[in-house]
């Protein structure tokens, strides 16, 4: 008689729950989500919150890099390739020129406690182009000695002279694409990326001195199969990362046109995908890494694990943080910013961008304004999101409300409940370990926006 391990029965289980649970709900990096937003909130309303931003706490810095030496046929970032060294540097003049055009709408001068580049690639830009970006950071704001400064990098596009660069700017913490180092799987999503390019990238940042390295993978990408996954994961573990992302590939081709370029037959079915994630959890648990949430595992004494276990684990649109920070200031072409009365986007489109900022104008496209309600529903979501468990009569006090006005969602529950999903003690709502693949479902019960035709959304797993 073949008995099952524990962890291949509780994979048979969520299988089992998948044609329940896979529906489309949003990766919750904020709520209200993107989705919410509207032109109704342009730049007067952005440089109205930034002049009555209290300054008694630390910002974020965020800073978009839309540039690409290739175009990967998975990615959903907004970003182009380029070869023209001219067309980056003039973008960074104009990123020196927002982040002195906010700088000045604040009603003081603001310490930054956490500055993150994303793209793209920020390794696209030369260091000249760095030294400019950071001294005008630096000018602008009072960025503190402790500060994280982290950058989403393209190991195939990186040097020892950019590492180096980057590291004298204070970068200490790189997040390095890596995906899937299968030769078929990266033939079948335009990136050729051997395992000797990632180790070498790795090096070159250590010995600059940024001994954080995250490494971000996928699950769900064409032709791949578990046993892809799991061979990646033996190689890159042997580089001892302190994070690793193992994000679930989100095929929205009606958002992100390049996507069509996939085959759709090569695409693993939602059993796969969720063997994938699952069987690659269990190795990275085996390894000693921390589950985090949905999608990233950390070392023990990494950060993020550290936030994990203090309940103090945030999200944004780079997902699972440990930033603290109340307001984020975002800069460049589609960043989001965050501020205590609500989120605003820059342009996405690189040319609409340009010329707000070489007008002098803030460059604001859409947004939303947060309610009471906003905040109060907000929390409740995150904490499932981070924590996997919510108390919602703490988190009702907090916002000076009544966890009755959430018996809707409550209600809404109880299919999970009966599926041995969630699990309710009172006012307590805990995600289950069968149910962690469907927290995404779970939180949906609470986003007041989202309808059944909101079809935008990527899968759960």
């Amino acid at each position: 008689m073949n008995v099952l391990n524990p962890a291949a029965a509780l994979r048979l289980r969520q299988l089992a729950l998948l044609p329940h649970y896979d529906t489309r709900a949003p990766r919750y990096t904020s709520y209200p989500t993107a989705v919410q937003f509207t032109p109704h909130i342009g730049p007067q309303q952005q440089g109205e919150w930034l002049e009555a931003l209290a300054l008694d706490a630390p910002v974020s810095i965020y800073a978009h890099i839309p540039f690409c030496a290739r175009l990967c046929w998975y990615c959903g970032c907004n970003t182009r390739v380029v070869h023209r060294g001219e067309s980056i540097r003039d973008y960074v003049v104009l990123l020196r020129d927002e982040i002195g055009m906010v700088a000045r709408r604040l009603p003081g001068r603001a310490r930054v406690g956490s500055i993150h580049l994303g793209g793209g690639t920020p390794n696209m830009l030369t260091p000249d182009d760095l030294s400019v970006l950071f001294g005008t950071l630096r000018e602008d704001f009072d960025v503190e000695d402790a500060a994280e400064i982290a950058a989403e990098l393209d190991p195939a596009q990186l040097t020892a002279e950019w590492a180096r660069a980057a590291a004298g700017h204070g970068l200490n913490r790189a997040s390095l694409g890596v995906q899937d180092l299968s030769p078929a799987v990266q033939a079948a999503v335009n990136r050729h990326e051997p395992f000797e390019v990632v180790a070498g990238a790795a090096a070159m940042l250590r010995a600059a001195g940024v001994s954080a390295l995250n490494f971000d993978l996928m699950y769900g990408l064409p032709r791949q199969t578990i046993a892809d996954v799991l061979n990646t994961l033996d190689q890159v573990l042997t580089l001892k990362p302190s994070r690793i992302a193992l994000f679930g590939y989100a095929h929205v081709p009606w958002m992100k046109s390049h996507q069509k370029l996939l085959d759709e037959a090569e695409l693993p079915d939602g059993a796969e995908r969720l063997e994938q994630s699952q069987i690659a959890a269990e190795r990275l648990a085996s390894e000693g890494y921390v589950e985090v949430g949905i999608d990233h595992f950390a070392r023990p004494d990494d950060s993020m694990a550290v936030a994990l276990k203090a309940r103090t684990l945030h999200r944004n649109f780079q997902g699972y943080t440990t930033d603290q920070a109340g307001a984020l200031l975002g800069f460049g072409a589609s960043a989001i910013s965050r501020l205590p009365q609500g989120l605003v986007q820059n342009q996405p489109s690189e040319l609409l961008w340009r010329a707000a900022i070489s007008e002098g104008r803030l460059a604001t496209a859409r947004g939303v304004e947060l309610t009471d309600e906003d905040r109060f529903r907000g929390e409740v979501i995150e904490r499932l999101m981070c924590d996997l468990e919510v108390d919602l009569d703490a988190v009702a006090a907090r916002h000076h409300r009544r966890a009755g006005e959430l018996a809707g969602a409550v209600a809404g529950l109880a299919p999970l409940e009966a599926d041995g999903v969630v699990e309710r003690h009172g006012q307590m709502v805990r995600i289950t370990e069968l149910g962690r693949p469907f927290v995404r479902t779970a939180c949906a019960q609470f986003d007041a926006y989202l309808d059944s035709a909101a079809l935008r959304h990527s899968r759960v797993v």
